[in-house]
């Protein structure tokens, strides 16, 4: 039995993985999907969300869990498993990056997204400077998230999206070979993303290798369009 823990990402929370959960515990492993600070059922007040406080919560967690867990990032929240594998290296059995931020010591998650600029989010995205958050507007759903979804999700999705604190796309990593570079890491590119597009991706784990690189022909979010394939590519990595 392996342990997974499932980290959302921007402006989702827990709910992302509501179609992987049972699969992978039909399958005879444990898996445990998060709120993040600030995220979902998780009332934190977004203007008191720091990255660092974020990366505490996920290491306590793994702190509690008897042996080596496998760490799944979604999205822009590669950033919190690449910064706990630094904490917790001893910890985490493998980092498996779905569509996700692989972003190299002392960089930050935004001048990645700076460079992506095919991606089609960027003009929905409303900034909120006084709480340091900011949303994104409910027409850009189908087509930058869900494109390949069922229309479920989308109306899902307008009632469970909130605010994503901004303080952590902006906080440099700070990672090293010593620790970080020991956790043998996997990418899950999504070959018709529209979100963090195949090119950002494919620089993120050209200029930081896997192990392995895997390809899902579908959108943002494999988890609701297919979610057996995606877990057929989980385990398979957690059995390596």
């Amino acid at each position: 039995m392996k342990t997974f823990i499932l980290l959302h990402g921007s402006w989702h929370s827990a709910w992302n993985w509501h179609k992987v959960l049972p699969i992978l515990q039909s399958r005879g492993h444990r898996a445990i999907a998060i709120d993040l600070p600030g995220m979902g059922r998780d009332k934190t007040p977004i203007q008191e969300v720091r990255f660092q406080d974020t990366v505490e919560k996920l290491c306590q967690l793994i702190d509690s869990i008897e042996g080596k867990v496998i760490l799944v990032g979604h999205s822009k929240n590669g950033i919190m498993i690449s910064q706990a594998a630094e904490y917790r290296p001893e910890k985490i059995e493998k980092l498996i990056y779905l569509a996700a931020y692989l972003v190299p010591n002392g960089k930050t998650q935004a001048e990645y997204s700076l460079q992506d600029t095919e991606g089609v989010l960027k003009p929905y995205v409303t900034r909120y400077p006084e709480t340091g958050s900011h949303t994104l507007q409910p027409e850009i759903y189908k087509e930058g998230l869900y494109h390949d979804c069922d229309e479920d999700i989308v109306e899902l999705a307008k009632l469970l999206l909130s605010h994503e604190p901004v303080e952590s796309g902006i906080t440099p990593l700070q990672l090293s070979e010593e620790r970080f570079g020991t956790v043998p890491r996997y990418y899950i590119e999504c070959t018709e993303d529209r979100a963090v597009t195949p090119f950002i991706q494919r620089k993120m784990y050209t200029e930081l290798p896997c192990k392995k690189v895997y390809q899902m022909p579908t959108s943002h979010s494999p988890f609701f369009s297919r979610p057996k394939e995606l877990c057929d590519i989980l385990i398979e990595i957690a059995m390596k």
